[in-house]
């Protein structure tokens, strides 16, 4: 398994991003301004981005496992590199999630805590519905996690 930052050329894994961001203008809004991290095991497995929103906070804006990889541990593998790579630099990690009950069971098991909720953020952010866990997605859940 391997984990290496991707500089350039960015837009190639965008497919992938597409699984976790479904709207390829709300990409763009991060996507150059973020760190991203590919994982793979023989060939490409997750994918994820990271911003830097000052005064030592960092986001987790989007992350995403190859559907046929999903269950496996790699997004969790994944998360576990970043919150490392990040650990000297950063005070507090957040990640915004759609209220799914399976995702937040996720972030929780990698050690995240729901710290606030944006109301109407997929109503008012996206040009079309966002559907996750077979409910339209309202508000954004966020999760953080100290250092």
């Amino acid at each position: 398994m391997k984990i290496e930052q991707i500089r350039d050329h960015k837009r190639r894994y965008l497919d992938l991003l597409l699984e976790g961001d479904e709207q390829e203008s709300m990409i763009d809004t991060y996507l150059y301004r973020g760190d991203m991290f590919v994982l793979c095991d023989g060939d490409l497995k997750s994918v994820c981005v990271v911003t830097c929103e000052g005064d030592g906070v960092y986001e987790l804006k989007n992350i995403a496992t190859c559907e046929e990889y999903r269950g496996r541990g790699y997004g969790r593998r994944l998360i576990e590199h970043i919150l490392e790579h990040y650990r000297d630099r950063c005070r507090v990690m957040l990640v915004g999630t759609g209220d799914c009950p399976r995702i937040l069971r996720f972030y929780e098991r990698c050690g995240f805590t729901v710290s606030h909720r944006v109301e109407n953020f997929f109503i008012d952010h996206y040009d079309h519905p966002i559907f996750d866990c077979g409910e339209r997605l309202v508000d954004m859940v966020y999760l953080r996690k100290e250092f």
